[in-house]
This record gives structure tokens, sequence and C-alpha cells, in this order.
């Protein structure tokens, strides 16, 4: 092996002279947030879908910071929590910082990922916010009824069945629902305070009623930082660094645009129907 003189390799950029240069990754997380595996073209959010990738970013050599790209209507509460916390842990356990950059819309998951980095980004039309929960669904009894459909349903245990769609809705169910609403809600908003702190301005009432804000106004109540997009703020914050895109391992059957193995083609187009909604309520 041939040693170079060191004032020649001192001169050498370091991917050449073997050391390792700054550097910050980046990671996508696009897509509604949902447990199980993507299907039929489905982009899909969950703990083992970017796991793999933000070890990868937390792991280079040379690390600076790792970067968010965030892209979300929101989805999972549980997965939202899971990716938030498993990007605090890995943040924690490589002492590196986080920012966040909102693209189109990070909203109600989206932006509880976005709450995960140290610093939040967006543009002025971004969309943020949406601290709420909500449930759907479809009330068919009256359609059974004409369509001469007996509804047999058998349980064991009273409340085994609430809210089932082909049976009349009952209050007490309803009140079971909003209870549980209640609950995930107040975990939100416990994560978007103790995550922005004191950036916030304004009550509860005013910041975590399900509401959007595009970015600009989102930055005037504390739920982002500032505007900036991810090439401009990295390239002032770290002008020397290599910037490294760090991509989700997809698999053949998503390659191919083909459902899982273990997916149903009807159940990958309600998806992807499902996907598309959930979109569409953004103008997207």
């Amino acid at each position: 092996m041939v040693k170079l003189p060191s004032s020649l390799s001192s001169n050498l950029p370091a991917r050449l002279s073997g050391t390792a240069g700054p550097v910050v990754t980046v990671v996508r997380l696009h897509g509604v947030i949902a447990s199980g595996a993507a299907g039929l073209g489905r982009t899909q959010l969950n703990i083992d879908s970017v796991e793999g990738p933000l070890k990868r970013a937390f792991a280079a050599d040379g690390l600076q910071a790792v970067a968010l790209a965030v892209n979300s209507p929101g989805g999972s509460p549980t997965q939202s929590a899971l990716i938030g916390d498993r990007v605090r842990q890995l943040a924690a356990e490589h002492e590196v910082p986080v920012l966040a950059f909102c693209e189109d819309v990070a909203a109600s998951g989206g932006y509880w990922l976005a709450c995960a980095a140290d610093e939040i980004f967006a543009t002025p039309t971004s969309m943020l916010g949406s601290v709420g929960v909500v449930s759907s669904g479809f009330g068919l009894t009256g359609l059974i009824d004409k369509l001469g459909v007996e509804r047999r349903l058998h349980t064991q245990g009273a409340n085994k069945a609430r809210l089932d769609p082909f049976s009349p809705e009952k209050i007490e169910d309803v009140d079971w629902l909003l209870g549980m609403q209640e609950s995930i809600h107040t975990e939100f908003k416990a994560w978007v305070r103790q995550r922005r702190g004191a950036a916030l301005v304004g009550t509860d009432d005013e910041l975590f009623t399900g509401e959007v804000w595009t970015g600009r106004r989102a930055v005037e109540l504390g739920l982002a930082d500032a505007l900036g997009t991810l090439r401009g703020v990295l390239a002032e914050r770290f002008p020397d660094a290599e910037v490294r895109m760090t991509s989700r391992t997809k698999s053949l059957a998503a390659r191919l645009g083909l459902p899982g193995a273990a997916a149903s083609a009807v159940g990958s187009v309600v998806a992807a129907v499902e996907d598309r909604a959930a979109w569409a309520r953004w103008g997207l």
C-alpha cells in the first residue's frame, strides 16, 4: 500500500483521504401511518417499515444531524407514537440533533412524527396540526332492511359487538368510543407539549381542537420553529456536509405494484382507496 505524504493527504477530500467527512442523513416519512404490510403500490408508515432506514440514518459515519422529511396525513396513533419514540431513542443514543421538514402535510399522526424532532421547519403552504382524534364508519341497518337481509349476531360478552355497523347505534357505545378518543387525545396533547414546550403560543383549547394551519401560522403558534426547505436549511446549517438520503427497502411485490403475499387483491384495493381518501382530505 502506497502511503501519501501528510502534506498531500491533508489536502484531499475526506472520501479520498480515508476519513469520514461530515454527513447529514435524510429519512423520508411519507404516507399514511398504519400497521401491517403495504400492498398494491401503497405507501405506508409503521415502526417496521421505518426501523431499517432510521437505524442506518443514525449509524452513518461523520453524522452531524438527521433530517426527517415528513409528508403524512396521519393514521394510527399507536404507530405514530412508536415511530416518534424510536426517533428519540436513536437521537439520544447517538447524540445528534434531529430536524423535521414538513412538506405538503404533517397533520394528526404526521404532526406527531414531526414533533419527534428537535426543530420543525415548514414551507408557507405546508399544512400542520390536526391535534385531535377521529373515528368514522357507516350505519347500514336501513340498507339491509330494504334488501330483506336478516342480521344474525351472536356474542359472548355484552360489549363484544360494540358499534356493529349492521346494528342500531347505542348511546352507551358512542360514549365508550368518545372516552377512548379522549384518552388518545390526552396522550397526543401531552406529547406535543413535551416536545414543543415553551415555544407553544396558546391554550389547549386554542391549539388542540383538531384545527390545521399553514406553515406560516404554525410558526406563529409555536407548532413549528421556522419557515424553510430541507435543502435550504441544511445548506445553511451544515455547508460542508454531504446530504445523504436513506430509503426504505421495498419488497419485490411492492416494486412490481403487486399485493403482498398475505394480502388479497381486494383488500389491497380497499386499502389503496382508504389511503387516497386520507390524502384527498387535504386536497392532495
